[in-house]
């Protein structure tokens, strides 16, 4: 594995290799579909409805192929929920036979115990079922009535299939952060383990952080509950912002926003991160002339990503060598300056900034379910519009469901 640019000065850490990118990813997130059965009030993605430009299954076989000559170990692979694109399973099987590993994200709609047991089969494989509260009343105001049951059912069918240390995937929001402890006892009851992700103001999710993202007291409260369980729990580098208490957290501690992480939507769309999706963290897409490696190692963006950064306004904190500045994603979503402290800067850097926060960026797109129509208290006159060639192609309701064109596994 080799660096895209080689630092000016020798790199004394393998992390500081790391921030001039490699020649490929080692946290590669592929959003297969945005169709989802569920409507997730923090969904990062704005996921519901399917968009009909979704990769066909040669395109996604395409990908795959490039990955393998990449010598990409394994692939993220999400959604929306990727469970009900109909060639999920098809695609699944041609990952791991040409090398590339798949480690899923599923609310659990489809893992049946013949599902189950498939899965287990296949050591190539690792399943994260999604839950973010340890109690119904709370995961299911976020995720959705009957998430909760659906979750642990699946969970329950891995446990029974005999599939070690499958995930249990928590995002912390203010709500859950006290049930640590219980999310700990859960995943160990079914024999997963658990991963902790960060809450991110992005998609839906831009709406709700005000009201989600964990209070400072229990920042602190996550912080040192990760420091008593680090090497028990995941957190895939989410609370690198955390380190600014102190102590580092195990990982990278660093921002891989293009330089070792970046993001495949369903269009094939690549953007610098997962929780950056919007136009300007856009690379490129694996449909153009090079493919997906052309992006990766010629995109103007990423090249510009992984150039030393100079840390701006944080470069005189004394916690900037572990915290780095924070979440890239979390800074736009919330409209802060890049160059600037984490909206959840432990030492405070941010809270002024958020006080005088003017434009906040918008997702690039929403794919959530259409919701019913408000009532209007008098007549409505119907107009008629033409549909202009700048508009997505027509496509029926059925079509764009969550469920259009799922058959057996």
């Amino acid at each position: 594995m080799t660096t895209t640019a080689a630092p000016k000065q020798p790199a004394s850490r393998l992390v500081d290799l790391f921030e001039y990118g490699l020649n490929s990813p080692i946290c590669l997130t592929w959003e297969l579909t945005y169709a989802c059965n569920l409507s997730c009030t923090h969904c990062l993605s704005s996921s519901g409805r399917r968009d009909p430009r979704e990769l066909t299954i040669a395109e996604a076989k395409a990908v795959i192929d490039e990955l393998e000559a990449m010598q990409v170990f394994y692939v993220n692979i999400g959604g929306g929920e990727p469970t009900v694109r109909p060639d999920f399973f098809e695609l699944l099987d041609y990952a791991t036979a040409h090398h590339v590993g798949v480690k899923f994200s599923t609310n659990g709609v489809r893992i049946t115990p013949e599902v189950a047991r498939r899965l287990a089969g296949n050591d190539y494989i690792d399943v994260q079922i999604s839950l973010d509260g340890a109690t119904s009343e709370v995961n299911d105001a976020v995720r959705g009535a009957g998430s909760y049951d659906m979750a642990l059912r699946a969970m329950r069918c891995l446990a029974d299939a005999g599939m070690k240390n499958f995930k249990l995937s928590v995002v912390c929001t203010r709500h859950n952060i006290p049930q640590m402890d219980e999310f700990k006892a859960l995943a160990d009851r079914y024999g997963a383990q658990l991963r902790l992700t960060r809450l991110r103001p992005s998609g839906r999710g831009a709406d709700v952080w005000d009201e989600l993202h964990p209070l400072p007291e229990q920042q602190r409260q996550l912080y040192d509950w990760l420091l008593a369980h680090g090497e028990q729990v995941l957190t895939g580098d989410s609370f690198f912002h955390l380190s600014a208490y102190g102590q580092a957290l195990p990982g990278l501690n660093l921002c891989g926003a293009g330089r070792v992480v970046c993001l495949i939507d369903p269009v094939g769309d690549v953007y610098a991160c997962p929780f950056a999706i919007h136009d300007e963290f856009l690379a490129g897409n694996v449909r153009q002339a090079g493919g997906f490696a052309g992006v990766w190692r010629d995109s103007t963006l990423f090249r510009r990503l992984r150039e030393p950064q100079q840390g701006g306004a944080c470069a005189s904190c004394t916690f900037y060598d572990t915290c780095k500045g924070g979440c890239m994603a979390a800074k736009f979503f919330t409209g802060l300056p890049l160059d600037g402290p984490d909206p959840e800067c432990v030492q405070g850097h941010g809270e002024h900034l958020l006080a005088t926060r003017r434009d906040v960026p918008k997702p690039s797109g929403d794919h959530s379910h259409r919701s019913a129509p408000r009532p209007r208290p008098g007549p409505v006159d119907l107009v008629l519009t033409r549909r202009t060639d700048l508009d997505r192609p027509p496509v029926s309701d059925c079509r764009e469901g969550p469920l259009a064109d799922m058959g057996p596994v």
